[in-house]
């Protein structure tokens, strides 16, 4: 069990990270849960936000629907990781970055509107910092949610079917980057965010579930921040396979209990050739390691090189930036 939390805020946590009630007054629901009342609810989420624990109470959209979005890494001197890692973080469109055990050490995550804004985002870091900047964008997802158990034996999660994009319009853009953003913690959230954006409630609430069963939207719920709540050890773990394979290695990770993240991105021969990634989320490195050693002895694996690169800091974690300039200036 994560240490520091009383068995409430642990079910807060463990139980409303997906399915987040929509209605107006969706504390209230969550009280009734959990034999609180809605004050009390209140109360909970916004101390365990103050404490770290928890990024925001929102949203995460699927990658590349509603925005551009690529993993991109650089190879930075040791003396200059946080200088540099600085000059990254100032960029509103990295929402992750993280310092990494590898000769390619400091990994971020980039979003933008478009596939256009994305590339001169990065384009930017490179000229500001002097640095290459290792553009790895997501080919195919096996399994993109981070919602998993905080206690308890580990479920493989995998992943649901192709978004609906017929479902998105370019309306919804300013709803996502609320969603993305964070709502405000108060009895009644969609009204607030609806006010913010020039919508009534009801259509804020209506758009929020067509999104969700579209597949925009992977979740809707609290976004809990793992390392704070003890999950420490934590390893992107990279594999180079035939091209004719990794569709068979993905899924199979995927289905792997531990596995958090699972997904295909582009290699580059003679610099990354690694293709396939996932994630290993563990509360010490033993444990990370074990979940791993279960993973290499996978048949889809056989043979595979690999590298292991356990997250030694974070240095950013927000949501996407979805918004285009002209709306977020």
């Amino acid at each position: 069990m994560p240490e520091r939390l009383d068995p409430i805020d642990l079910r807060l946590l463990e139980e409303f990270q997906r399915g987040f009630p929509l209605v107006p007054r969706p504390f209230e629901v969550l009280g009734r849960s959990l034999d609180l009342s809605e004050t009390e609810v209140l109360d909970r989420v916004a101390r365990l936000k103050d404490e770290g624990k928890i990024a925001r109470v929102g949203a995460t959209v699927r990658p590349n629907t509603a925005g551009a979005s690529t993993l991109a890494a650089m190879s930075i001197e040791p003396w200059r990781i946080e200088e540099i890692a600085e000059i990254v973080g100032q960029e509103p469109g990295v929402n992750h970055s993280y310092q990494r055990e590898h000769a390619w050490n400091l990994w971020f995550v980039a979003t933008a509107a478009d596939k256009e804004a994305l590339q001169a985002l990065l384009a930017r870091i490179g000229q500001r910092t002097g640095h290459e900047v290792l553009d790895l964008p997501l080919l195919r997802a096996f399994n993109i949610d981070l919602g998993f158990s905080l206690h308890g034996p580990r479920h493989a999660l995998g992943i649901g079917a192709d978004p609906d994009m017929g479902a998105l319009t370019e309306e919804d853009r300013p709803l996502l980057q609320a969603l993305s953003s964070g709502m405000t913690i108060t009895a009644e959230p969609f009204k607030t965010l609806g006010q913010a954006i020039g919508w009534p409630e009801p259509r804020v609430i209506a758009r929020i579930a067509a999104l969700a069963r579209a597949g925009i939207l992977t979740r809707v719920g609290i976004i809990v921040r793992h390392r704070a709540l003890g999950w420490t050890s934590n390893a992107m773990v990279v594999f180079d396979l035939p091209q004719e394979r990794i569709t068979d290695a993905g899924h199979a990770l995927a289905g792997l209990p531990g596995v958090t993240l699972c997904y295909q991105r582009r290699s580059l021969a003679d610099v990354w050739p690694w293709g396939l990634f996932c994630m290993i989320h563990a509360r010490n490195r033993p444990e990370a390691l074990g979940l791993l050693e279960t993973a290499l002895a996978l048949p889809e694996l056989a043979g595979a090189s690999h590298q292991v690169l356990f997250s030694m800091r974070c240095f950013k974690q927000t949501g996407a930036q979805l918004a285009r300039e002209e709306e977020s200036a």
